[in-house]
C-alpha cells in the first residue's frame, strides 16, 4: 500500500519561506521520481515541481514557482523535499506530493499540508 504524508506546511507572512517534507512507502522510493503539487480552493491540482530518482536528480518546475521553490530528495530517509522561498498569497493552497516526473503515478493522494500565505 503507497502512502504518502505531506508535512511542514503553516501560515507565513508574503516574502517568507517554509520547507515541506514527504515521507513516502510502500514501493520502492529511490527508484521514482517524486513531484509536488498544489490545490487552492476551487482550483485544479497544479503540478509544480519534479525530481529523478537518485542522486543529484534532474528537475523541473511550473512557471509559477521557478526560481522561488526547489525540490530536493533524501533516499536514504524515503522523503522529498520542498523548500519555498518568496513565497505570495497565491502560493495559498493544500500542497501534496506523488511520485512521477510529468504526472501522479498513483490515484492515492496523502492528507496534503495546508500552506497559509497572508499578513
Amino acid at each position: 500500500q503507497v502512502h504518502l504524508v505531506e508535512s511542514g506546511g503553516g501560515l507565513v507572512q508574503p516574502g517568507g519561506s517554509l520547507r515541506l517534507s514527504c515521507a513516502a512507502s510502500g514501493f520502492t522510493f529511490s527508484s521514482y521520481a517524486m513531484s509536488w503539487y498544489r490545490q487552492a480552493p476551487g482550483k485544479e491540482r497544479e503540478l509544480l515541481a519534479a525530481i529523478t530518482s537518485g542522486a543529484g536528480g534532474n528537475t523541473n518546475y511550473a512557471a509559477s514557482v521557478k526560481g522561488r521553490f526547489a525540490i530536493s530528495r533524501d533516499n536514504a530517509k524515503n522523503t522529498v523535499y520542498l523548500q519555498m522561498n518568496s513565497l505570495k498569497p497565491e502560493d495559498a493552497a493544500v500542497y501534496y506530493c506523488n511520485a512521477g516526473y510529468v504526472r501522479p503515478l498513483y490515484g492515492y493522494w496523502g492528507q496534503g499540508t495546508q500552506v497559509t500565505v497572508s499578513s
